[in-house]
């Protein structure tokens, strides 16, 4: 059994068993000493032996964070998007704990706090950051962890997958908006994009090198999966590409940033009348174009580099009333 006691104005808990050196640690309330010593027993009582559960005393969620920025998160795709979102978690409260005493009920708490300000995608990104980093600290930094507490939370639900398709009409009204436009290449990267499925970053990342004008193929050599994949081109696309490349002075096939295509889109939409149109819906209407043809998902799944099935379906919005002829 262990013992809690009074010592100095803390409270201080010890476990003791035969053959095993002693373990002892002080704590501002009786409840926070004695959750500890109860941790400790469940862990010998587990593996025979008290595990050296100092390192993860001592490390905040701070601390922890600040070692996943430097070794971790640099080797992801997403680097900077990951940095930006842990920055900020490092400024929250719960960044204070260390990992010894963080429990399912301060990361639920964590949960409901950020969903009462932010969307649920939010929340998830979050809470998978902060798991994903506690499971290295376990598996190859050695902190000593009973038990991943962001795994025995609940998850909020994932929002629902927009189904914004385009309108009879709609396209041709973007792109004469473009045409309106002072920028000249918002025309053939909206055509594009509905033409080939593409990302707005596999777009913008396109090179005249990865395109094969005899065999119709443009070559992505890094997606956001990390795999390469090729992409048919269609008659359409091939002729907006020739119409490129015969301007074209560099080797990118289209020489702009993402952040200048979201200022160019902003305004785009506006003229067309499409406020609450977003660039990745033009990829939406891609997939849901190719599967209106008939294509069956493996096929379409190729074109558009979704490894999951049940992700393609949320990008695949078939109106009811194109289906009614096939049922005869």
């Amino acid at each position: 059994m262990a013992t809690i006691r009074r010592l100095r104005g803390r409270w201080q808990a010890q476990v003791r068993r035969k053959g095993i050196a002693p373990r002892a640690k002080s704590f501002d309330s009786k409840a926070d000493a004695e959750r500890w010593a109860r941790n400790l027993e469940a862990e010998l009582d587990r593996c025979g032996n008290l595990p050296d559960t100092r390192l993860a005393e001592r490390m905040t969620i701070k601390e922890l964070f600040e070692r996943y920025l430097r070794e971790i998160t640099p080797q992801k795709r997403s680097a900077s998007s990951e940095a930006y979102r842990i920055k900020a978690m490092m400024k929250r409260s719960i960044a204070h704990r260390t990992l010894a005493m963080l429990t399912p009920q301060h990361v639920a708490e964590y949960r409901d706090e950020r969903l009462a300000v932010v969307a649920s995608s939010t929340v998830i990104r979050e809470l998978n950051s902060l798991g994903h980093a506690i499971d290295i600290a376990r598996k190859e930094w050695g902190v000593h962890l009973a038990q991943n507490p962001c795994r025995l939370i609940r998850r909020p639900k994932p929002p629902r997958g927009r189904d914004r398709r385009l309108a009879l009409g709609e396209e041709q009204k973007l792109l004469d908006a473009a045409d309106s436009g002072r920028t000249p290449w918002m025309r053939p990267l909206i055509i594009l994009a509905v033409e080939t499925a593409m990302r707005q970053g596999e777009l913008l990342s396109l090179t005249w090198s990865n395109i094969d004008f005899e065999k119709r193929i443009a070559h992505l050599p890094l997606t956001k999966n990390g795999d390469a994949r090729d992409v048919p081109l269609s008659s359409r696309a091939i002729a907006v590409l020739k119409e490129l490349n015969a301007t074209s002075t560099g080797e990118k096939v289209i020489a702009t940033t993402q952040s200048a295509v979201g200022q160019a889109w902003l305004h785009l939409r506006d003229r067309a009348g499409s406020s609450d149109l977003h660039f990745h819906d033009l990829r939406h209407e891609a997939v849901t174009r190719l599967l209106e043809r008939g294509w069956n998902v493996i096929e379409v799944a190729t074109v558009s580099g979704h490894k999951e099935l049940r992700m393609l379906q949320r990008y695949s919005h078939l109106r009811a009333e194109d289906l009614v002829n096939r049922l005869g």
